[in-house]
């Protein structure tokens, strides 16, 4: 199981979903896009543990946070 976590302003959402159900790996992707073309960003842990902002989808990897835009003023 691998799991897409959206942060907002209430929180969080989290979508799980199968690494090894190709159409669960397809809507997760198709979130990804939609969150990430929406202004999102994406990031995942690197080997180190550490967060790395991704650009493309990796139904690899375990979690998968998404930050919305910040907005200053």
């Amino acid at each position: 199981m691998a799991t897409l976590i959206v942060m907002d302003h209430s929180g969080d959402t989290r979508y799980d979903f199968n690494t090894g159900d190709a159409k669960e790996v397809l809507e997760a992707e198709a979130r990804f896009k939609e969150l990430t073309g929406a202004g999102f960003t994406a990031t995942t842990r690197n080997t180190f543990g550490e967060p790395t902002v991704t650009r493309s989808f990796d139904p690899t990897a375990e979690e998968t946070l998404f930050f919305p835009r910040l907005v200053g003023g």
